[in-house]
């Protein structure tokens, strides 16, 4: 089992399974063993007054299932919702490939893989929303 390799900056916070983790003042790599550890840098949170958007939204959510404040049943509700949502807006080939990748996370439990897909989608959401401008 090869496990994830987190390689953290000085001073770096991170969040497994809830609890809020701070790197000291060098450089750090870690090994995550445990599969299906939620983990999520602090520094590619969304904090909850930019979550503003739809995709933010969806990504937001994700993240409370991450941090472990939104139930995973409920989380995986909201998700698939707003991914299907989205689905009528992006249309393009790419667009509909990270939706579906964030669906399979999302149906497999591995919410990181969802949040990754959806972060993904958020300079496009820019782009479009800034046409319509």
């Amino acid at each position: 089992m090869s496990g994830l390799v987190l390689k953290l900056a000085p001073n770096e916070r991170i969040l497994i399974n809830g609890v809020v983790i701070e790197n000291g003042d060098r450089r750090a790599r870690l090994s995550v063993k445990t599969p299906q550890a939620n983990i999520l840098r602090l520094r590619d949170a969304i904090h909850p007054d930019d979550a503003i958007t739809p995709v933010s939204r969806i990504c937001y959510e994700a993240q409370l299932v991450l941090s472990g404040d939104r139930a995973v049943e409920d989380g995986r509700r909201i998700l698939l919702r707003g991914i299907e949502q989205l689905t009528q807006v992006f249309e393009d080939r790419d667009s509909r490939h990270l939706l579906g990748d964030a669906t399979a996370g999302v149906i497999e439990s591995n919410f990181y893989r969802a949040l990754r897909a959806l972060r993904d989608l958020l300079p496009r959401e820019a782009r479009l929303l800034a046409a319509k401008a």
